[in-house]
């Protein structure tokens, strides 16, 4: 239920956002001459991304993130409901030897980084007795409401409602501010409202996880500092990446330029291609063992096929004119690879280097589960033994922004070096 309205909200917020942003400002102070293009539709020049889009983007992400956690970021009006924290009761019904009885169980949920003792109160008259227990926030208690009964479950007393409502063993009942589950044995389990908030243990406010980063950034993690647990990850996947580059391009230029290559080489890569590094781990393990070689060589084999298809895709594609025309200038073999192929076959190429560039930051992660001592592969998975979250969402923040800002690089170096791209 939660996650519908979080992505209710979401779609609201870019629905709203779209219509204010383009129907109105937009048209208000239209200062891109390009938006005035007669034709824009799937013109690629046309489209470009929308700065304010991306901010407003990026704002909603940890807005909707504030509002499930109860970030003090944020007014508590804006909130989501949180879990149920005070005092509630609910009744219980005993029958016993052809008797019943009810009583009243108080049930105070406290906050969960603090510890209140269950209230006292008046035990009554009758066979069941008044009973109260003290349950933490996002947690639930076993009422064992047959220690304090004038008779137990040995005599064959039975819960047969929870606040007039029937009730057998498995079975739960709403009450006021949470609901109550008979067990198995008919021992009633309280569990207050959750409310639609995230525990902390589950995902912390934005607050928490910037807290834990500075702490990580002056104290270090298991002995390294942040930036050596993220030096060592980057180094491992940039080694990898160009190992597979070394070797995929290659590999696909001789695939592209000759049949034989094709035919030998074609099956191997496209075997190889849908099997996901993952699933290479034990045979990297039982070869190359637990060490560094065996980290990159995982992200070598992660990019090799990328590349390898990209660079013979990049050849494939090469307009034929384009080399027809070369011909019949008198240029030998090499000049038109020097002078055709490579430069028509470069967007291709750049294209596959994203790709694998981003596989590869997504299997650092596996790849550092072998034994490693530095990255943030290895920091983000002994963080989750201890169920440290914030440990891990930092992690998971940082590889996505380095793997973002490669990417944002590799589309400058596209832009430099491949300037004629798009252009016939």
């Amino acid at each position: 239920m939660t996650g519908f309205f979080v992505l209710f909200i979401y779609l609201g917020i870019f629905a709203a956002s779209y219509f204010i942003v383009t129907k109105v400002v937009h048209h208000a102070t239209i200062r891109d001459y390009t938006s005035l293009k007669t034709v824009t539709f799937g013109d690629e020049s046309a489209v470009r991304p929308n700065r304010v889009a991306g901010v407003i983007s990026i704002i909603t992400i940890f807005f909707i993130w504030g509002m499930f956690t109860g970030s003090a970021l944020l007014p508590k009006f804006l909130h989501a409901p949180g879990p149920f924290v005070g005092t509630t009761e609910f009744t219980y019904t005993v029958e016993a030897n052809g008797e019943t009885d009810d009583a009243t169980v108080t049930v105070v949920v406290y906050p969960r980084d603090e510890k209140v003792d269950p209230p006292e109160v008046d035990p009554g008259d009758g066979l069941a007795k008044n009973d109260s227990i003290s349950i933490a926030q996002w947690r639930t208690g076993l009422v064992r409401v047959d220690t304090n009964d004038d008779v137990s479950k040995s005599d064959g007393a039975e819960v047969i409602a929870i606040d007039g409502q029937p009730i057998k063993r498995g079975e739960t009942v709403q009450i006021e501010n949470g609901s109550v589950t008979l067990s198995d044995k008919g021992t009633p389990n309280v569990a207050p409202s959750r409310g639609w908030q995230m525990e902390p243990l589950y995902l912390p406010p934005p607050e928490e996880v910037w807290k834990r980063t500075v702490t990580v950034l002056s104290e270090g993690f298991r002995n390294f500092t942040l930036w050596e647990h993220l030096g060592y990850s980057l180094f491992r996947v940039i080694a990898g990446f160009l190992l597979g580059a070394l070797v995929g391009i290659p590999l696909g230029y001789a695939m592209g330029l000759s049949d034989w290559f094709r035919g030998w080489f074609d099956p191997i890569v496209e075997f190889m291609r849908p099997v996901p590094p993952l699933a290479l781990i034990p045979l990297v393990i039982i070869w190359f063992g637990i060490g560094e070689g065996g980290k990159i060589i995982l992200l070598f084999l992660a990019a090799l096929w990328i590349m390898a298809i990209a660079a013979r895709s990049g050849v494939s594609g090469v307009n034929i004119s384009k080399v027809h025309a070369a011909y019949s200038l008198g240029a030998s073999k090499w000049q038109i690879m020097r002078y055709v192929i490579i430069p028509n076959s470069l967007p291709e190429i750049f294209t596959g280097a994203r790709v694998a560039m981003g596989v590869c930051w997504g299997t650092v992660v596996a790849a550092e589960l072998v034994a490693a001592e530095q990255g943030a592969g290895m920091m983000i998975m002994v963080a989750s033994r201890f169920q440290n979250t914030d440990i891990v969402i930092l992690g998971i923040i940082l590889i996505g922004i380095i793997g973002f800002g490669i990417d944002m690089l590799m589309r400058w170096a596209e832009r430099v070096l491949v300037p004629w791209k798009g252009k016939s």
